[in-house]
């Protein structure tokens, strides 16, 4: 109950002069307001508007509403071209839009909750910059590919520190040694994958297990197809370096690919 009800009637009446697109209540235009929101959350508002003007060219106040109105045709011009990233879907549509849409704003004042409680947290933000990521990159670079290759790098990480604490230490040999650091590697981030990458798909229970072991299979191909790619390149007189990048994309895409649609598909 923090927004106000009582304009809905109003938004639907300007929406019939058919002069407007979409109709925002908004707590910054004049007349409007945050209500009794603390410092951080103000501030935390203020830089989301702020970074939003990267990619809306919509003159508006209060991107990051989530009260708003809006036309079926005005919708039905951005739904195929929406990233689904994190649930700033005002923003969204609008960055999504093939035409800037006619605004109007009608001040409210944010109210106190009184159930449930906010989404507002690292994870959300996270998924707002990654939102801004695939709309300033016009969707070529999807922004969940971009959280999964971080996490890959992750996993390069936890893989050598397992092979420090277990080869170095003399307590596997090598091969074993590698072999474990591999499949640590690959658990960490399928969690770590789960639980951020594809937050609005994770796995729990059952699922997750199964997941695990799909995903196990997945790596497994992209490690196969990297290694040969990187192989075939080197044999045929490119760098080294060359190679193994070229190696490490390949597996990097099929990984992202393969487990998007077998790990992480959603019926």
């Amino acid at each position: 109950m923090q927004h106000d009800e009582r304009l809905l009637p109003q938004m639907l009446e300007l929406l019939k002069t058919g002069q407007h697109d979409i109709v925002v209540g908004s707590r910054y235009t004049e007349g409007g307001s945050v209500g009794k929101w603390d410092e951080k959350r103000k501030w935390m508002s203020a830089i989301a508007t702020k970074f939003s003007k990267f990619v809306i060219a919509d003159e508006l106040t209060d991107p990051m509403s989530g009260f708003f109105m809006m036309r079926r045709e005005a919708f039905e011009s951005s739904v195929r071209q929406l990233s689904a990233q994190g649930y700033k879907i005002l923003l969204d549509i609008l960055a999504s839009s093939p035409k800037r849409q006619r605004i109007s704003e009608l001040p409210f004042t944010f109210r106190i909750r009184q159930h449930g409680e906010s989404k507002i947290d690292s994870l959300v933000l996270l998924e707002y910059g990654f939102l801004l990521i695939d709309k300033f990159t016009g969707g070529y670079v999807p922004a969940r590919f971009v959280l999964f290759s971080m996490v890959g790098l992750s996993g390069v990480v936890v893989h050598f520190m397992m092979l420090l604490a277990t080869y170095k230490t003399n307590l596997l040999t090598f091969e074993v040694a590698q072999a474990v650091a591999t499949v640590t590697a690959m658990t960490t981030n399928f969690i770590f994958n789960n639980i951020l990458t594809y937050r609005d798909k994770r796995l729990r229970g059952v699922k997750f297990l199964t997941g695990l072991l799909s995903f196990y299979a997945v790596c497994t191909v992209g490690i196969v197809g990297n290694v040969g790619i990187a192989r075939y390149l080197f044999l045929n007189a490119y760098g080294w370096w060359l190679a193994a990048i070229a190696g490490i994309l390949v597996g990097s895409v099929w990984n992202y690919a393969a487990s998007a649609a077998v790990t992480w598909r959603k019926k």
